[in-house]
């Protein structure tokens, strides 16, 4: 019998600082709400963005440190697994789905306001992950925002 996977990247920004909580036997729950962006050209070729908002959830120890070292608008990348649990209220049953988070990388904070590349700071060093990146490399078909280009494995990398 084949096993699944449930596994899920999600790389954005934190929307609010995070809520640190604890178990009813001690153990530590951090709460993260992450947006990712999205950029794409509508059938009357405008460019639009589309935001998505993401409940991430980091038990134990590791929510606990996290804790100290996320705020509201860094940039991360998320690796976990989807979880949905339901619940009841005022008679509806409603399904809440979170991302149970595995690990957790800074990207780079985005200032508020600010779009995905930024410009440049006074020691022409791009401010921005991607900042310094050709925009027609940045940006994928009809204008759409798409994955970098693929890193090269390690056995490639010239020393």
């Amino acid at each position: 019998m084949n096993e699944g996977l449930n596994k899920v990247i999600l790389m954005g920004n934190l929307g609010a600082d995070p809520e640190l909580r604890y178990t009813g036997n001690g153990m530590a729950v951090l709460q993260l709400r992450m947006a990712t962006n999205e950029s794409f050209m509508d059938k009357n070729k405008e460019l639009k963005e589309r935001t998505e908002w993401h409940n991430i959830v980091f038990w134990g120890p590791r929510a606990e440190s996290l804790a100290k070292v996320l705020n509201k608008g860094d940039g991360v990348l998320i690796e976990g697994g989807l979880r949905t649990s339901s619940y009841e209220k005022d008679g509806i049953k409603r399904y809440r789905t979170e991302v149970i988070a595995r690990d957790l990388r800074f990207t780079g904070r985005r200032p508020l306001g600010q779009p995905l590349a930024g410009p440049e700071d006074d020691d022409g060093e791009p401010t921005q992950p991607g900042a310094g990146v050709p925009a027609t490399a940045r940006l994928g078909k009809n204008g759409a925002r798409g994955r970098p280009p693929e890193a090269p494995l390690l056995d490639e990398l010239p020393y």
